[in-house]
């Protein structure tokens, strides 16, 4: 047993000893530190938290040393005061029981006993001696003790009412918080909630199809004949539908079922599917030159839609908007970003914008300052 004992103290001393041996490494920058940043922001997150708590514990610790203590103090004094009245009024009763068997001495009609007589004189002086003591510590000690009742209480009621007041102001203050906080969360629930109907409802009613173009082949044809349906003098096509996944090997391979289909040829830019009802042929459309002119306005406004509750002031210069991570995202490709549940990404321009992908954004991790794509659907603005 003893040898069992012996062991595990030493132990548990050399785990203290490894312990401090590697802290003073770190601090003196000899050993490196493994960091958890995605901790350390649940960790303040945490922190902010337990503020409340933090304050009711200051409250009650203010409220034990500078109020409890001393009014415990000046409560217990008067146990002793109360000994010492019951001890007078004994006493009291002492010097009187004397004082009354003298003068029933003195005045017993049979011959006089100058011995008890003596014995009770000298009992009585005994007991007037310490009745009158303690009578006169009395008549000093409890005026006194009745007029230091106003600046005792003035001054530690002063203390507790104090700290009260300033746990109630930094209560309030805290409760204010949360009540901007939950309007604010109530805010953005209404505007998540009603978001599909807007975003269905703006699909439907788009009077054209975005294109979206990207770098392809060096045989890929500039130029390419578009059949649209016209109905009631206006064009009408299919929404915009928006996938999160990546396209380009899904391009490809359509790029290359469409050179392969009979009738299609890189020289002849006329080339047509069949016929339908209420179709109508157009000349072909120059691209590139549609581009050119579509270029003039900013990059911003053509290829990135600002969400509803994105908050675009007071940011950095180049970044869109800010966004929360919902879910955990484990990258595929090394231009892609790896991300927890919570962390927060700034959305910025892409370098190219035509290597803009549908349902992806570019953007840096706060966290980390990392740049690559990640999927718009695994976040939500803030």
């Amino acid at each position: 047993m003893a040898d069992g004992k012996g062991g595990s103290f030493t132990k548990v001393v050399q785990k203290h000893a490894g312990r401090a041996k590697e802290r003073i490494l770190q601090n003196l920058g000899r050993a490196d530190k493994t960091k958890d940043e995605v901790f350390e922001v649940y960790l303040y997150n945490f922190t902010r938290q337990q503020t409340l708590e933090l304050l009711w514990d200051d409250y009650h610790r203010k409220m034990n040393d500078q109020v409890m203590i001393p009014l415990n103090s000046y409560i217990t004094q008067f146990v002793d005061v109360r000994g010492r009245i019951a001890k007078r009024g004994r006493k009291l009763v002492d010097y009187d029981k004397c004082r009354h068997s003298v003068e029933s001495l003195r005045n017993s009609a049979k011959k006089k006993d100058d011995y008890k007589l003596g014995k009770a004189r000298e009992e009585l002086e005994e007991a007037k001696q310490m009745y009158e003591v303690i009578n006169n510590e009395l008549h000093e000690e409890l005026p006194t003790l009745y007029e230091s009742r106003i600046p005792f209480l003035v001054s530690n009621l002063q203390t507790f009412f104090t700290a009260e007041s300033t746990f109630h102001a930094e209560n309030a203050k805290v409760f204010s918080f949360l009540v901007d906080t939950m309007q604010k969360l109530a805010a953005e629930g209404s505007t998540i909630g009603t978001l599909p109907n807007s975003v269905s409802k703006e699909a439907d009613t788009r009077p054209y199809e975005e294109i979206e173009f990207k770098k392809g082949k060096s045989n890929r044809p500039s130029d390419i004949s578009i059949k649209v349906t016209e109905t009631n003098g206006q064009v009408s096509n299919p929404p915009l539908m928006v996938s999160p996944v990546r396209s380009a090997a899904r391009l490809e391979n359509e790029d290359s079922a469409l050179v392969n289909t009979p009738g299609y040829r890189t020289g002849d830019r006329s080339a047509e599917a069949p016929p339908r009802r209420d179709e109508k042929d157009y000349e072909p459309v120059d691209v590139g030159a549609q581009m050119n002119s579509d270029g003039d306005r900013p990059v911003g406004d053509e290829l990135y839609d600002i969400p509803i509750g994105a908050t675009t002031t007071d940011l950095p210069a180049g970044v869109l908007y800010r966004v929360r991570a919902t879910y955990k995202y484990t990258a595929e490709d090394v231009d892609e970003l790896n991300f927890e549940s919570g962390e927060i990404i700034r959305v910025i321009e892409y370098d190219d914008p035509e290597e803009q992908e549908e349902g992806w954004l570019m953007g840096i991790k706060e966290s980390t300052g990392e740049k690559g794509l990640f999927p718009a659907n695994f976040t939500r603005p803030i």
